[in-house]
């Protein structure tokens, strides 16, 4: 059997459109110059501020959909090792860069305090709020942001925490029975999707915690388990009726969003062309900085406001043109910092350490 591919085109691409999506959604909600440039374009700029955002349900569901490619291909986890420690190196993958990040923000509101005032300009921060944000505790202390969308990674890695959770209690139960362990595992993974998009999903107070958002990001698993080769296409209408089902109780357009994500992965996968479609190499460069340009684009995105509010006050042209190469400004710091950060040879050698100073500790506590 050959390897699977460390890229897929596809959703190469999904990520690529949605990080450009909500880069172009927080420039219409923060700063100045969206609301100087709103009169040239305001149906443009009521439709990023209202909708862009919902691209972030593309990522809870491809996330779902990689973890569960990762964690439990065929349904039953299949990882050796302990699941704390999988989880720990979750949590170095996107803390590592987030941190870098995070004094990018700080640095970037510090000068962009110096040339105007707004409320988008996060107060210099203390010690605890920035330790709050490291250890993605941020929204649940209850702390101010330092960025735009860190939200997102505290909840990515508690969304990967539900999952392996779930499918480590399945296994325990099945107790290593392939045929029942993998159905354990959809079951309960179905279980928490159903609760969340009937329940939990319809209360905003639950908006910081995973429960929220596992509707989403459980489709995006059953969407895998669901188009893997030789499976019924059953499976995948019973996901559609259900959330069908859920949308017909409370419509949600950010569930819709989530189900085409779903059934597009799964449609494409069990068609072979999640690995073929598309080929342009300028996409797959998009969705592999996509994280990177998530993590940097604010810091750009309030200095650019900062400068285009101080020498363009009150000119609509010119505050779009700003709000245009603030866009573009954020794929370049996206992609510097994806090469020089996120993928560099040091912090990968870090998180390596990290890792392997906890193997040794959990096989000492053998």
């Amino acid at each position: 059997m050959s390897p699977r591919p460390s890229r897929l085109p596809c959703i190469d691409a999904l990520k690529a459109v949605s990080s450009q999506l909500i880069v172009l959604h927080h420039l219409a909600f923060y700063g100045p110059m969206s609301d100087t440039a709103y009169r040239l374009a305001p149906g443009l700029v009521d439709w990023l501020y209202d909708y862009a955002r919902i691209a972030v349900q593309v990522f809870l569901v491809v996330s779902g959909f990689l973890a569960a490619r990762s964690l439990a291909p065929h349904g039953q986890l299949e990882i050796s090792q302990h699941p704390l420690l999988v989880l720990w190196r979750r949590y170095q993958k996107l803390v590592v860069p987030f941190a870098a990040a995070l004094l990018l923000s700080i640095a970037g509101a510090a000068l962009a305090r110096q040339w105007m005032v707004h409320d988008s300009i996060p107060a210099p921060p203390g010690l605890l709020q920035f330790l709050a944000h490291v250890t993605l505790l941020h929204n649940v202390l209850d702390v101010d942001a330092l960025s735009a969308g860190v939200w997102y990674v505290a909840i990515d890695l508690q969304l990967f925490a539900l999952l392996l959770g779930a499918l480590w209690a399945a296994r325990a139960v099945a107790r290593g029975k392939a045929p029942a362990g993998a159905g354990v595992s959809i079951g309960i993974v179905v279980l928490v999707a159903v609760a969340s998009l009937f329940w939990f999903n319809r209360d905003a107070a639950w908006d910081i915690w995973a429960l929220y958002f596992f509707g989403a990001y459980g489709m995006g698993a059953l969407a895998y388990w669901a188009s893997n080769p030789g499976r019924p296409v059953l499976p995948l209408l019973v996901l559609g009726a259900v959330t069908l089902a859920a949308l017909a109780f409370d419509f949600r357009l950010r569930i819709a969003v989530a189900l085409a994500t779903a059934l597009l992965l799964a449609v494409a996968r069990r068609g072979g062309w999640l690995e073929r479609w598309p080929r342009a190499r300028v996409i797959g460069f998009f969705g592999r900085i996509s994280y990177s340009v998530f993590l940097v684009h604010f810091p750009v995105c309030l200095l650019v406001n900062a400068l285009v509010s101080n020498l363009a006050p009150g000119q609509p042209v010119l505050n779009a043109l700003g709000m245009v190469a603030a866009w573009a400004l954020s794929n370049v710091a996206g992609a510097l910092f994806y090469r020089y950060i996120e993928s560099a040879r040091p912090l990968a050698a870090l998180r390596a350490l990290l890792g392997n100073g906890r193997d040794r500790a959990s096989r000492q506590s053998v």
